[in-house]
């Protein structure tokens, strides 16, 4: 289980994504429309001035019940192990246990 404050710290980078989503993109068209170097560096300059957070890059998915970075499947929101044990629990409707 992941430990609490980098659970925070996620939503806390989620928050500021969805922030300056709009600042991203708006200057993102911009650079595209400009023809000229010296007013694409410009534009380069404003989109570095948001907080690194803000990135979407440094966004990761994370299970749902263990807060655990790794091995999530998107339609789900959980984890491999997680999702195994309520499939096994007959706990998601429609899916198909393995067992090997």
């Amino acid at each position: 289980m992941a430990t609490k404050s980098l659970i925070q710290r996620e939503k806390k980078r989620q928050k500021l994504e969805e922030k300056y989503h709009l600042i991203r993109r708006s200057s993102k068209k911009e650079i595209s429309k400009v023809p000229s170097l010296s007013d694409k560096s410009e534009i380069y300059g404003k989109l570095q001035s948001p907080p690194r957070n803000s990135a979407p890059t440094r966004l990761r998915r994370r299970c749902l019940s263990t807060g655990s970075p790794r091995a999530n499947y998107r339609d789900f929101g959980l984890s491999g192990h997680i999702l195994r044990e309520m499939v096994h629990a007959c706990l998601l409707p429609g899916a198909t246990r393995s067992s090997w």
